[in-house]
C-alpha cells in the first residue's frame, strides 16, 4: 500500500549504471539556484546523484506553497508528453549543491520506450506522486491545523523520529497552506503534551505513539 510522501527518493535507484551509460549531460546546480527558467516549460529531465531539489509555487497573493521535496535517486520532473499549463506556475530550485544527470526529454523518450522495468518505474512513481497529492487534497480540506501539522511531522518523520526533522516553521506552514500562527499553535500545544521538541530549524518527536493518535486515518 502506498504512503503518502513528502520526499522522493531512491525511486530509481535501480537504473543508476543504466542511466550512466546512455546520452547525457552531467551537471552541477549551486545552491539556491533554479533547474530550469520560471515561468518557462521544463525542457530536460534529471536524474539526481546527490543533493536535494525543493518543488514548490509562488501564489499572486505571495504566499510559497511547497509541494515535494527530491533527493538522490530519484528523478524529476517526471517524465510525460503533454505540456500543462499550472507547470508554468511552478519553481524548482536547489535545496544544497546538486549534481545530476540531465536528459533531454527526446533521450528519456527513447529510454522510457525501449526500457519496459523503467517504464513501469514512471509510472509507478506517478502513482506515488498523485497519492501525495490526493491526501493533500483530503486532509486539507477536512482536518483541523492541528491534525495537519501531526500528519506531516508523521510522514516527514518516515518512522525514524530520533533522527529529527530539520526544516524551518516558515518551510513547515508553506508545506501545509497554514499561516505562522496556526502553526506556532499547533506546534505549542504538541510541545505542551510533550509529543515534541522545537529548536532553530529542528524538531524532534518525542512521543511517536501520542503523534500517531493525532494523525488522520489515512496517515496512519
Amino acid at each position: 500500500m502506498l504512503t503518502p510522501r513528502y520526499l522522493f527518493a531512491g525511486d530509481f535507484q535501480a537504473f543508476h549504471d543504466y542511466f550512466c551509460e546512455q546520452p547525457h549531460l552531467r551537471k552541477r546546480f549551486a545552491k539556491g539556484s533554479c533547474l530550469w527558467r520560471p515561468g518557462q516549460p521544463c525542457e530536460a529531465i534529471h536524474y539526481i546523484l546527490s543533493g536535494m531539489a525543493m518543488n514548490y509555487a509562488d501564489h499572486e497573493s505571495g504566499r510559497r506553497k511547497i509541494i515535494s521535496f527530491h533527493g538522490a535517486g530519484t528523478v524529476f520532473p517526471g517524465y510525460h508528453q503533454t505540456d500543462y499549463r499550472i507547470e508554468l506556475s511552478l519553481v524548482t530550485t536547489a535545496l544544497t549543491d546538486m549534481e545530476v544527470l540531465e536528459f533531454t526529454i527526446p533521450q528519456f523518450r527513447a529510454m522510457f520506450e525501449s526500457n519496459t522495468a523503467l517504464s513501469e518505474q514512471v509510472v509507478s512513481w506517478y502513482a506515488m506522486y498523485v497519492n501525495r497529492l490526493l491526501f493533500e487534497t483530503v486532509h486539507q480540506e477536512y482536518n483541523s491545523s492541528l491534525v495537519r501539522i501531526s500528519n506531516l511531522l508523521y510522514l516527514l518523520a518516515a518512522g525514524q523520529p530520533e533522527k529529527g526533522i530539520e526544516m524551518t516553521q516558515e518551510e513547515l506552514s508553506d508545506l501545509l497552506g497554514l499561516s505562522r500562527v496556526q502553526l506556532t499553535r499547533g506546534l505549542s500545544a504538541l510541545r505542551q503534551r510533550g509529543i515534541v521538541t522545537t529548536a532553530r530549524g529542528r524538531l524532534r518527536i518525542k512521543d511517536p505513539a501520542a503523534l500517531a493518535q493525532l494523525c488522520s486515518s489515512e496517515t496512519i
